[in-house]
């Protein structure tokens, strides 16, 4: 059901993630409590196939402050050594929400802004302004995000420009182009725009 732009189960009511201790060996799944506040910044993946993506998106997330919400099913496990490989050392870092579907996601984050990245969007990510908090989906490597979902919410997908005739760019690319827009809209606050390192060591 939709309802001014938002994806909404009025049916369903909020229950929080349950969370679970982290070992330190792999991605931790972030404890989500009531009254917690929301990241500034979300990226959605939609049943992501290729850990080595998710890993790469896991480092950006660490770079930026977003949070990660993977939704399942997923390609490979939690553990899974090509996952930790691309998201380096920078796993204590993150905060991670995992779900049993897209209706699962929603009736835990009901009414949240968001924007869906798709080859199929009629416009350009960079034509929208970016809500404060916001949630950026993404979809599976093969596929996308399920045409359905994006027919519903047309007026929230946005694509990157590319050459016709190719079929999409890497997921772990989509993703940081999405998020450094945001960050570009917001000027950059929290982060480190500059470098004082050449000036420090000359």
């Amino acid at each position: 059901m939709k309802s001014g732009g938002f994806f909404l189960f009025r049916s369903l009511s909020l229950a929080p993630s349950v969370s679970r201790e982290y070992n330190g060996t792999g991605p931790r799944k972030a404890a989500v409590r009531k009254g917690q506040p929301m990241k500034d910044i979300n990226i959605v993946l939609h049943e992501p196939e290729i850990p080595q993506n998710t890993g790469n998106i896991a480092r950006t997330c660490a770079a930026t402050g977003a949070s990660l919400h993977l939704i399942r099913p997923m390609g490979f496990t939690p553990d899974d050594r090509k996952l930790k490989r691309a998201g380096l050392d920078y796993w204590h870092l993150l905060d991670i929400t995992y779900y049993d579907g897209l209706e699962d996601f929603f009736r835990k984050n009901p009414a949240v802004p968001f924007w869906c990245f798709t080859t199929k969007a009629p416009r350009c990510y960079t034509e929208v302004r970016y809500e404060d908090p916001v949630f950026l989906f993404f979809g599976k490597e093969t596929k996308g995000l399920p045409e359905d979902f994006l027919k519903a919410h047309l007026d929230r997908c946005v694509r990157i420009p590319m050459r016709e005739n190719l079929r999409s760019l890497n997921l772990s690319n989509a993703a940081a182009v999405g998020v450094y827009e945001v960050l570009r809209q917001r000027g950059f606050r929290g982060e480190q725009p500059e470098s004082a390192y050449f000036t420090e060591n000359a």
